[in-house]
């Protein structure tokens, strides 16, 4: 794993330039451009919202506001792993290069991600202050969600970019299984409404649940986080961090073979 950090950091400056060009085409040939990346997330807030609080009834006060909280780290989450599953597959023209590092295209998926997230940051702030829930100080534990978030998805992002190499039905199996995740996940409801017999395990079991309850509970309760499922999934990300990257350094030399 350490070997994997440092070489991302010697190579900084190609991360860096593969995140701007991936930035500036995603909306290149679009006419709102860059906007999109508020859009997006804004009209899936709308679209979920209509439905959970008009056909399918959730009695929470500022609702628009709850599901934005989740829905936009599960946005960065779900495109993380869907387009970092074939991050290798599909780059055969990189890959083929001389000593080219292979280990920086799921991270510039993750990091490409992460940095549309923190831009719609703002706006979802913007849109808690007009539902009358200003930022407090609870926000200071924010910096530590979002690196426990950063460590799962980046080590997620590199098993599925590695075994995705050699087995290529698993972007597809990871597409609907993102799906199901998603329901199953506390985004448009509160996670005190599953069933008390297995609210605990379903919500320590998934890292997601954990995440975006943690959100949750900075920008629209207003307090801490919960301390016990967040250091859980602090020391199961760092140990899923060490094996992703075991085993993408172990296959990373016959990647530019099977691609």
């Amino acid at each position: 794993m350490l070997r994997n950090l440092r070489e991302l950091y010697q190579y900084r400056g190609l991360l860096l330039s593969l995140t701007q060009r991936e930035l500036k085409a995603r909306y290149r040939n679009s006419v709102l451009g860059f906007l999109w990346t508020f859009l997006n997330p804004m009209l899936q807030m709308a679209v979920y919202t209509l439905l959970f609080s008009v056909y399918m009834r959730q009695k929470l006060e500022a609702y628009t506001f709850f599901v934005f909280v989740g829905l936009l780290p599960w946005i960065w989450f779900s495109s993380s792993l869907s387009a970092g599953a074939s991050s290798i597959s599909d780059r055969r023209d990189l890959l083929t290069k001389v000593r080219f590092p292979a280990q920086v295209l799921p991270a510039t998926v993750v990091v490409t991600n992460l940095i549309n997230y923190l831009l719609s940051l703002p706006l979802m702030i913007l849109l808690g202050m007009f539902f009358g829930r200003w930022p407090t100080w609870h926000i200071v534990a924010f910096p530590a969600v979002l690196l426990i978030q950063l460590c799962v998805t980046l080590a997620l992002s590199y098993l599925l970019s590695a075994l995705n190499v050699f087995f290529r039905d698993l972007q597809q199996i990871v597409t609907n299984l993102l799906t199901l995740w998603f329901f199953v996940t506390p985004i448009f409801y509160q996670s005190l409404t599953i069933p008390a017999h297995v609210r605990t395990l379903a919500v320590l079991l998934n890292p997601m649940a954990v995440m975006i309850t943690s959100y949750q509970a900075i920008f629209y309760e207003q307090r801490l986080p919960d301390a016990g499922p967040l250091l859980l999934w602090m020391a199961i990300a760092f140990m899923l961090l060490m094996f992703a990257s075991v085993l993408f350094e172990r296959r990373r030399e016959e990647f530019a073979e099977f691609v």
